[in-house]
């Protein structure tokens, strides 16, 4: 195979995967997110986002999330130990962090988090998480 012929079949393969992520970006843009969500934040708090009843609050339908919008960088970043009242219950148990999850990943989640199983609570910016972590720290 020529070097002109191989070149075209590898820019060829690169707009067809280019054109798959766009795709999927915007099918779910948030699937970064969802990605994080579910291997950090679904074993406790489900994967519907229903939390378990008693002891995990829901994020699904959850006042909290606009409520304390501004909380939740420091939420996700450093865990919880403050009894937390979401939808008007009480719940007690303590919340570790995600130290190692980037500014950017922290927004990710966030814009999961506000976008999932039918909440509807806007867009954050990663300047935003960036200034709200600085003040957490």
């Amino acid at each position: 195979m020529s070097k002109i012929k191989l070149v075209y079949c590898l820019l060829l393969v690169g707009l067809g995967s280019c054109a798959y992520l766009l795709e999927s970006c915007q099918s779910n843009p948030y699937v970064h997110g969802e990605i994080l969500y579910e291997n950090f934040c679904a074993n406790c708090h489900m994967e519907d986002g229903t939390g378990l009843i008693g002891n995990i609050p829901p994020l699904a339908g959850a006042d909290f999330l606009t409520k304390y919008a501004d909380q939740l960088p420091c939420i996700i970043r450093y865990g919880v130990t403050d009894t937390l009242t979401v939808n008007g219950k009480q719940y007690a148990a303590p919340m570790a962090g995600i130290p190692e999850l980037t500014d950017i990943e922290v927004t990710n989640v966030i814009n999961y988090i506000n976008h999932a199983w039918g909440n509807d609570n806007g867009f954050t910016r990663p300047t935003d998480v960036q200034v709200i972590l600085e003040g957490c720290k």
